[in-house]
């Protein structure tokens, strides 16, 4: 080494040091003063942050700026995902939140931390939780404490939330919708669609809020602004529920049609059609071409790729379809193209039982059926399978670190994602989060996820379901 340029000595340290784990390097630091300044270089913490994690963000630490740095940062969250994969006690706390004196129908975030840019300084993450008593509860997950309660009405029968905007939408058991602002829980509108059963999908296309509302009598009924605005009304279904809903990312598309006939197929409905109809056009409108759908999903990484679970010719037998939606402009029409992209037969049993379907990639699905976990390739190759439930799985919450499934056997279930030595995805089962007594108790009913908690719902056998929200530590 030349001594006469020790920057020279340090630019070799610092190049050395790129081959290091972060444990190695911090060990390095403390061999002597030059190893120490090199092991310190924003650029090698900085690289080893966006190697993890692609997307990172400083201000996520919170405080003054003396204590950000790409150091700091890299250690809390690997610190945080730690304690989620390990689930040991004392890495997490779990509260009781008890308030509800009915059923609980469904639970959401409000203000979750996002997976892309969590904020690690961010201490109150708020869900809200609705019930067939009637009332809505917005809770602070991390304090176990209720912040508002709606006024009580009929049944509520669905949630849906935007945390962009901070609403809540629901719906009850008379087929009234309403949205709630989420800081107070003022009542913002209504609509009426006097259905029983309602579907609930929010979207937003460009600066533009909207909700499609599927019916009881098959039909979809779409509304604009939190004032809940009538745009248009079309039949997707005629006298059978309308119990799939979803949006594609692009938002051009929604999916909607029911899993209560199998003599029918889901239809493909251009955005357009239903926030801004023309008196002078039909609907722009597609069937797809399989019947008997009980699982959909869209793939969120590709503009409009659908996934579909349905029957096959066979009775009881099933097959994954995977579908692109895009339009083709002719000279005179145009016309919604569906194209199958693949397919393959479920070799799982499936007859008479709930399928969730859930999508983690462009290549990655997630499956649940009864007591047991699968994840597929779009190809059809098993990556994984696990039955580490004794009972049916009720609810599945899938993100780009983990799957967490909840269960009637009164357990969550924590599997996180990891790439093997091969390159490719795959799931490892790490741990469970229990629930309380069974004597008490029926089982978890539904769960949902942020980047630093879980919350899921209990059923109780008293009547009244009771939340528990599990927080980890950074």
């Amino acid at each position: 080494m030349d001594f006469h340029h020790p920057h020279l000595i340090g630019d070799c340290l610092i190049h050395i040091f790129t081959f290091l784990s972060e444990d190695d390097l911090i060990s390095a630091s403390t061999v002597c003063k030059d190893w120490h300044e090199a092991a310190e270089t924003p650029w090698l913490w900085r690289r080893m942050c966006m190697q993890r994690w692609s997307f990172c963000n400083l201000a996520a630490l919170g405080g003054d700026q003396v204590n950000h740095s790409w150091k700091r940062y890299f250690l809390r969250r690997s610190h945080l995902e730690k304690n989620m994969t390990e689930g040991r006690t004392g890495n997490y706390t779990c509260k009781s939140l008890r308030g509800h004196t009915g059923r609980v129908v469904g639970l959401v975030y409000l203000q979750g931390n996002s997976y892309l840019l969590p904020d690690l300084s961010k201490s109150s993450a708020v869900a809200c939780s609705a019930s067939t008593d009637g009332t809505v509860r917005a809770w602070n997950i991390q304090k176990g404490e209720s912040l508002w309660c709606s006024p009580v009405q009929n049944p509520l029968t669905g949630i849906v939330a935007d945390e962009k905007e901070e609403v809540v939408i629901t719906s009850d058991s008379t087929g009234l919708i309403k949205t709630w602002q989420g800081q107070t829980g003022q009542e913002l509108g209504s609509f009426s669609t006097a259905s029983s059963h309602c579907t609930l999908l929010q979207y937003n296309i460009n600066n533009d809020w909207f909700l499609t509302v599927g019916t009881g009598q098959g039909s979809i009924c779409t509304l604009a602004d939190l004032t809940l605005t009538k745009k248009s009304s079309l039949m997707v279904c005629d006298s059978v529920k309308v119990n799939v809903l979803l949006v594609s990312p692009d938002k051009k598309w929604i999916i909607a049609g029911t899993k209560e006939n199998d003599d029918l197929s889901l239809k493909v409905i251009n955005s357009e059609s239903l926030t801004s109809p023309s008196e002078d056009e039909e609907s722009l409108c597609q069937t797809v071409p399989v019947l008997g759908c009980q699982a959909a999903v869209f793939i969120p990484t590709q503009p409009a790729r659908l996934a579909i679970i349905h029957h096959t010719d066979l009775r009881g037998n099933k097959a994954l379809t995977v579908f692109d939606v895009s339009i083709k402009k002719m000279k005179y029409k145009t016309e919604i193209q569906v194209q199958q992209m693949e397919s393959f037969p479920l070799t799982l049993n499936l007859y008479s039982s709930q399928i969730l379907l859930e999508a983690k990639n462009s290549n990655c699905i997630v499956l649940a059926a009864r007591e047991e976990l699968w994840v597929y390739s779009l190809k059809g190759a098993v990556l994984a399978n696990f039955k580490d439930h004794v009972m049916p799985i009720s609810s599945i919450c899938v993100d780009s670190f983990r799957v967490v499934t909840a269960s009637q056997d009164l357990s969550l279930r924590v599997l996180t994602w990891k790439n093997d030595k091969d390159g490719g995805l795959t799931l490892e089962s790490q741990y469970h989060l229990l629930g309380g007594s069974h004597t008490m108790s029926r089982g978890f009913t539904h769960v949902a996820c942020d980047y630093a908690s879980i919350v899921a719902s209990v059923e109780g056998n008293n009547g009244k379901d009771v939340l528990k929200a599990y927080s980890f530590t950074s």
